[in-house]
């Protein structure tokens, strides 16, 4: 089968089309043909030699962490899907090629009416942003988020949560474009974080309380603004450091508003946590892709082939929602 491989850490220039063996189906697994899978920002990291002597964490040195397409084996032990189904999930590694193996307990069934391609800009994405958002985060109905990254995939998806549970959201994203992109997607009040400072329109939009949950991806340099722009009580929510780790943390804050800072991240997991992560979204909000109250953003899809210029794509951060990779 057709895969991708990363010669070397390094830059995009790395990566490869080789030819790799069909996955063996262990007893739980269903194995899939491939039509679609999403690129994620760990796929860039584990490019970049970020993970270290274990990129895969364990399942498949392949990229790629969630695929779309078709079962077309079984295994001994696995239940739910047959071939035929079409099915999406998140995978631990091997979405980046034509066939890939995944637990059937944390496969999904693609909603009807929904494109490969958008099944692949589900999984990853909307997990993620339910966990962060609404799991840890403990946003509800009237509640107020600021997300950070709106643009981006697992910050759209989490706009569009908010949205649907009926919360409100300051959102920072540059260009009036994309900010008004995001608000169509029921973001509330868009920041173009180059112009304007988000912990003023925080404050702004709450008449001065602050938000109850922050959702970040930057890290270090955002560190004491979130802080800042959370109300007491309120939940800063760590999923990335896109501009490092290292910032300014006040424990007089952190302490007198009583707030809590959580950090997460998806790759390194276990299984068991994954699988409840999933359960998690599934239960809430698979139906309502299947009724279309929900969709995911997909910016590009570009062909198996051209994945070296889909990374050089995401790298620029010009993408506004999901990039996808069609695999035909």
């Amino acid at each position: 089968m057709r895969a991708i491989r990363f010669e070397n850490a390094g830059n995009a220039d790395v990566i490869k089309l080789v030819e790799e063996p069909v996955p063996q189906v262990r007893p739980h697994d269903l194995l899939v043909r491939v039509y679609a899978a999403g690129l994620n920002r760990a796929d860039i990291l584990q490019r970049q030699g970020f993970y270290g002597e274990r990129p895969d964490f364990g399942d498949s040195v392949i990229p790629g962490l969630e695929i779309a397409g078709e079962v077309v084996e079984v295994g001994a032990a696995a239940t739910g899907f047959r071939n035929g189904d079409r099915v999406m999930a998140i995978v631990g590694g091997g979405a980046h090629a034509e066939y890939a193996r995944v637990d059937s307990r944390m496969a999904m069934a693609v909603p009807d009416r929904t494109s490969f391609a958008a099944a692949a800009a589900i999984p990853e994405v909307f997990v993620t942003a339910h966990e962060a958002l609404i799991h840890l985060g403990k946003l509800t109905s009237g509640g107020w988020a600021l997300i950070h990254a709106a643009a981006g995939g697992v910050g759209s998806a989490a706009v569009t949560l908010a949205h649907a549970l009926g919360a409100k959201t300051v959102f920072t994203a540059s260009k009036q474009k994309r900010i008004e992109r995001i608000n169509e997607l029921g973001g509330t009040v868009g920041v173009d974080y180059r112009k304007h400072d988000f912990l003023d329109a925080a404050l702004d939009a709450t008449d001065r309380r602050g938000v109850d949950v922050v959702v970040d991806f930057i890290g270090g340099p955002y560190l004491d603004r979130n802080l800042r722009a959370l109300a007491p009580g309120g939940r800063l929510i760590q999923v990335g450091t896109l501009q490092g780790g290292e910032g300014h943390l006040s424990l007089d804050l952190l302490l007198h508003n009583h707030l809590r800072l959580i950090g997460t991240v998806m790759k390194s997991r276990s299984f068991d946590e994954k699988l409840a992560m999933t359960n998690r979204f599934r239960e809430r909000w698979l139906s309502s892709f299947a009724t279309g109250q929900l969709a995911p953003l997909v910016d590009r899809v570009f062909p198996l082939a051209q994945v070296a210029e889909a990374h050089r794509y995401m790298e620029a951060s010009g993408n506004l929602g999901k990039i996808v990779l069609s695999i035909d």
